[in-house]
């Protein structure tokens, strides 16, 4: 998906605040749920949620003020109760500037660790 850097984005330098490349995976898995046909506040309302349990970030290089950026998410593995997206960010040259993994828990509306229901675990496997 391709995100626009805004001033807002940016810190007194006009490079991207490190802080807000968690924003931009976060949209990009949310699309990449979205086209698969999962429809986060449906899964919510039914008691269900994917939280962040580990995130590791590379920072190669900054993207700027105004810059195009081309955010990419993948599933990189899925196991009972969580996914593991990993997301590279790079500007319109094409130059890498983040790489990322996002690891996701599957939690029930008491807060515990829940086994992936086999519909949602199909749609990641395919």
């Amino acid at each position: 998906m391709k995100i626009r850097v805004y001033y807002e984005d940016t810190d007194c330098g006009n490079v991207v605040y490190y802080a807000n490349y968690l924003k931009y995976m976060e949209r990009s898995r949310t699309e990449l749920l979205r086209e698969r046909g999962i429809n986060l506040s449906l899964l919510q309302k039914e008691g269900y949620l994917f939280i962040v349990s580990e995130v590791h970030i590379k920072y190669k290089a900054s993207a700027k003020y105004d810059d195009l950026l081309d955010v990419d998410s993948i599933i990189k593995s899925i196991s009972f109760a969580s996914i593991t997206f990993s997301t590279t960010i790079k500007n319109s040259s094409g130059k890498l500037l983040i790489t990322g993994d996002v690891k996701l828990a599957f939690i029930n509306r008491e807060g515990k660790i829940c086994r992936i229901p086999e519909e949602i675990a199909s749609i990641f496997a395919e």
